[in-house]
């Protein structure tokens, strides 16, 4: 038998995929990794301390290694029916393709750590 067909099976309406996972650190920034496909890579998602507008990042996503790349931003955004805070993030390199990812921070699966979130991907048409 396969390793596929070994595989827990999921609901064929389930849209969302982790990217990737980060752990809010004391000093507010976020440490983890992006795994896709072709790209792992560990992260680090840092507050802007140059901010000095409201449609300015909250947070700027980089590399977190010597070369330091800048791979996307963040805003602290507020759930319309929830009234809870998440993390927005918007993500561009050429591993992605043309087009900007867009994700979002939440609850990790199976996490009993509330430090710790999934980078929730959702595909755009």
């Amino acid at each position: 038998m396969s390793r596929a067909m070994d595989a827990p099976q999921q609901p064929e309406d389930q849209t969302m995929a982790a990217i990737g996972y980060l752990n809010r650190q004391p000093d507010g920034s976020y440490k983890g990794v992006i795994k896709t496909l072709s790209i792992r890579r560990s992260v680090m998602l840092l507050p802007n301390g140059d901010k000095d507008a409201g449609n300015q990042p909250d947070y700027r996503l980089f590399t977190d290694d010597r070369e330091r790349v800048e791979l996307g931003a963040a805003w602290t955004r507020v759930g319309q029916t929830s009234g809870t805070e998440y993390v927005s993030l918007s993500l561009a390199a050429p591993e992605f393709g043309p087009r900007k990812l867009y994700a979002n921070l939440g609850r990790a699966a199976g996490q009993d750590d509330p430090d710790t979130y999934a980078i929730i991907w959702n595909p755009a048409d």
